[in-house]
C-alpha cells in the first residue's frame, strides 16, 4: 500500500508555497491554520509527528533536532 506524504509548513514558510502545493494535490497544513504561530520548535515537531506529517521549515534552528 502506498502512503501519501503529508506536509506541515511552519510559520517560516510562505503561504504561497502551501497554495502551490495544494494546487498540485499535495496535502498541506500550516502553522497559522492550526493556531500554532509562535509555538516552540519542539511543539511544532510534536504536532507534526502527532499528525503523521513531515515538517517543512526555513528555520535554521531545526538543525538542532537533527
Amino acid at each position: 500500500m502506498t502512503q501519501e506524504i503529508r506536509f506541515y509548513l511552519d510559520e517560516n514558510v510562505s503561504n504561497a508555497i502551501a497554495d502551490g502545493l495544494r494546487r498540485r494535490g499535495i496535502d498541506v497544513t500550516t502553522t497559522s491554520e492550526k493556531g500554532l504561530i509562535a509555538a516552540s520548535d519542539a511543539e511544532q515537531v510534536v504536532f507534526a509527528m502527532s499528525q503523521n506529517q513531515v515538517i517543512f521549515t526555513h528555520d535554521d534552528d531545526f538543525l538542532i533536532f537533527h
